[in-house]
């Protein structure tokens, strides 16, 4: 008699990669969307009628609210906390096609808003006062994009985790974050002289937009891979899984490691992702590059991860060091800022200083994301990466706003900004970084999680 041996889908490496290639295709214009008006705020402040009349007239506290709005409703709402309860719960081909669904309203609404001429009207909206209503509009776009996003985000980890765990894991994630920073370093470095010229603001934003609704159609075909995957787990499966429960959520409360894990988080992203909606600026009036290319520096740094981080997540994945690895990504984010707090103008530096940044944005998250199976189980990882994006959406929430307001208060009459202070927060936000990448290191080797082990099973 012949013994069949059944396995499940994921077990097919040309499936699980091709899985994991659709879901970064999604996740990969997300990240073109979420910075694609970066580069645009040279257009966004400039006076109504300036820079050829693709000037919007916003302030650059207006700009620093509507880079915030990204996330307050995760924020203050805790719709992305709810978001992880309801991956858990109701599975990944659910919530993955809310929230690509709600990535792609968010977008329309943002949009709309960038095309209209409200006059000189304005609104009060939270954190930012009285606003005018074109701001208020994209920023509410935004934030239901951000929603979106964000959800869309921790589904993705938890697809990635259940097609490789004990395989090629921090390898894969490494792949998803890389081809999310092409859609970033596109965003970059595109944006700009797409807007100028095909009409100004609205036209980047509507390229954004279409591309999140290929990617809310990528979302759907995959979704038949992912029933595919759960019929051939169950076909094997000796025993049911166990399911999410609400009890179980003082395992994720009460774990110190969890905790250390999304700190470091809040800290390397908040010395990440804001810098980033103002480094173009930065490079035009601090290191005097033209506005032409002021936004292919900061993109760069996308660039550089394309390449570092899957290169090492391959290092994590075989011989481990994952704590150390986060250690040294800290240590480098705040050598990064220090530098560009210093009275230093030379573009070649800011260059060098871009290409550091990169090797930091490519170590910490190629480690820190596959650290997080290892700290918790399944039934709760969803709940767990929501928890970690929702700590880090505080950040990309109010950093900017802080960051905005701290250049406004920097800015002489002739409308030169002084990024000496700016710069420096940002520093400190890399202080902390180590400081908790530290306590993670101690707490790895009393718990013995695994951090410093080989995520690929043999």
């Amino acid at each position: 008699m012949t013994s069949v041996i059944q396995k499940r889908l994921s077990d097919s490496k040309a499936a699980r990669w091709t899985a994991l290639l659709i879901v970064s295709v999604t996740m990969m214009f997300g990240y073109f969307f979420t910075d694609v008006m970066s580069p645009l705020e040279p257009l966004l402040t400039a006076s109504k009628g300036a820079e050829e009349g693709l000037g919007l007239g916003w302030t650059s506290s207006e700009y620093g609210w509507f880079s915030g709005a990204y996330g307050l409703m995760n924020v203050y709402l805790f719709l992305l906390f709810l978001g992880g309860i309801i991956l858990d719960k109701f599975g990944i081909r659910f919530t993955g096609v809310m929230s690509t669904g709600l990535m792609f309203l968010g977008a329309v609404i943002k949009w709309w808003a960038v095309r209209s001429d409200f006059g000189d009207s304005t609104v009060w909206v939270p954190f930012g006062g009285d606003v005018q209503t074109q701001v208020a509009w994209a920023g509410l776009g935004f934030a239901v994009y951000g929603v979106g996003c964000e959800i869309a985000g921790i589904t993705v980890s938890k697809v990635i985790v259940k097609w490789f765990e004990g395989r090629e894991l921090a390898t894969a994630m490494g792949l998803q974050v890389a081809l999310a920073r092409i859609g970033t370093a596109v965003a970059l470095g595109a944006s700009l002289p797409i807007a100028k010229a095909f009409g100004g603001v609205p036209a980047s934003v509507g390229l954004g937009a279409a591309c999140l609704c290929i990617g809310l159609i990528a979302f759907l075909v995959y979704n038949v891979m992912d029933k595919k995957e759960d019929e051939s787990a169950a076909a094997v499966a000796t025993e049911p899984e166990e399911g999410f429960k609400m009890a179980d959520l003082k395992l994720l409360f009460l774990n110190r490691g969890f905790w250390y894990v999304t700190l470091l988080c809040l800290m390397f992203y908040a010395g990440v992702f804001p810098f980033l909606k103002f480094a173009t600026k930065l490079m035009i009036f601090k290191y005097g590059v033209s506005a032409e290319l002021a936004g292919l520096i900061p993109a760069m740094l996308p660039f550089g991860t394309i390449f570092l981080t899957p290169f090492f997540g391959g290092i994590y994945d075989k011989y481990g060091k994952g704590a150390t690895l986060m250690l040294i990504g800290s240590c480098l984010l705040t050598l990064v800022h220090v530098v560009f707090a210093l009275p230093l103008d030379s573009w070649v530096l800011a260059i060098c200083v871009m290409v550091i940044l990169g090797i930091a944005f490519g170590l910490v998250p190629s480690a820190m994301w596959p650290s997080v199976p290892k700290i918790i189980p399944m039934k709760l990882l969803g709940t767990a990466y929501a928890l970690i994006f929702y700590i880090q959406n505080i950040g990309l929430a109010m950093v900017p706003m802080w960051i905005g307001s701290v250049n406004d208060r920097n800015t002489d009459t002739a409308g030169i900004i002084d990024y000496t202070e700016s710069m420096t927060i940002f520093a400190a936000f890399g202080v902390v970084a180590i400081l908790i990448s530290y306590l993670l290191l101690r707490e790895d080797k009393l718990k013995g999680y695994g951090l410093e082990q080989p995520n690929v099973k043999k």
